[in-house]
């Protein structure tokens, strides 16, 4: 069974011409943790309020749980879950108050489905008398958490959770996910970050309302096009510049401590040239070694090729 199903979802903003979503289409399976991967106006927030409800698409169909999310948006609010990327809690209520709220919206107790949200809430538990608004990014990203699983939904839809919040509460934000998941609800996540999405079931990466590939991550990264290479030398800024003028650099970008590259045939001779040109270029201590590419950089291959 499906749990999510898009086809050709459009939907362009008042006073903008270029759309928010261009003919988006994919399916999620039930049970499935499924990421949307993409930076910060790529069209995420857009199709999850679709998704959730919040706002109609222009056209095309949206379902969730077989349910349309035009003609049966009552249905399906009562079955999902959804935590948005900015905390959206009452910040002058406390985390039991807020709690209690939401539970109350959904005609149903903390108590009543205490072993969903167990593992999450005993974290928060000590500071339930606390104000959400002075607690910290981590204990807000578990308290609206806690939130949006009250009601127990069958589908958990969270935009961008992770953003702005530190690695070490990241790493358990995403171990609660799996927890989740292992409970038979199907999760829906929006990031910018591209190393979480190795840790999701299926990708669909996505820019400028497009999607422009949807597998698993282990595949994406499989169906890169060219042989990669990391390099790096004494003058990291210099050296993008010279890379770039290369005669046979086919891709070059800026990773980390290290700039990505492919060439454009894959001639034995061809390292060697590079370094000799980077020698020429007044180098030192140049590092050249094949990489296997991930995400990030398929992202980026894919946004060259569009």
């Amino acid at each position: 069974m499906k749990d999510v199903v898009l086809s050709n979802i459009h939907k362009t903003y008042k006073g903008r011409d270029i759309p928010a979503l261009n003919d988006v289409s994919f399916e999620t399976g039930e049970g499935e943790l499924f990421g949307l991967i993409g930076p910060d106006g790529a069209g995420k927030t857009s199709l999850f309020r679709i998704l959730t409800t919040l706002i109609l698409p222009d056209s095309g169909c949206a379902k969730v749980c077989g349910k349309d999310v035009v003609n049966d948006y009552k249905e399906i609010r009562k079955i999902v879950g959804y935590m948005p990327g900015k905390f959206s809690l009452y910040q002058d209520l406390s985390v039991e108050e807020n709690l209690n709220f939401f539970a109350t919206v959904f005609n149903t107790s903390l108590k009543k489905n205490y072993d969903l949200i167990k593992d999450i809430y005993i974290q928060i538990e000590p500071f339930k008398k606390r104000r959400a608004g002075q607690l910290s990014g981590g204990m807000k990203q578990k308290l609206a958490l806690c939130c949006a699983l009250i009601h127990k939904p069958k589908v958990l839809f969270l935009d961008e959770p992770t953003t702005g919040v530190d690695a070490v509460s990241r790493k358990e934000f995403w171990g609660m996910l799996k927890a989740l998941k292992e409970q038979g609800i199907s999760i829906l996540v929006s990031t910018p970050y591209m190393d979480e999405a190795d840790l999701c079931d299926r990708i669909a990466l996505i820019q400028n309302g497009k999607i422009m590939s949807i597998d698993t991550p282990h595949s994406i990264t499989l169906n890169y096009p060219d042989p990669l290479y990391a390099v790096q030398s004494d003058q990291m800024g210099k050296l993008l510049h010279d890379l770039r003028n290369f005669r046979e650099i086919k891709s070059c970008n800026a990773f980390g401590d290290y700039h990505h590259i492919s060439f454009v045939s894959e001639r034995k001779e061809t390292g060697n040239e590079l370094k000799d040109y980077l020698l020429k270029k007044d180098h030192s201590n140049i590092k050249l070694n094949a990489v296997a590419p991930g995400i990030e950089d398929c992202f980026i291959q894919l946004m060259d090729s569009e």
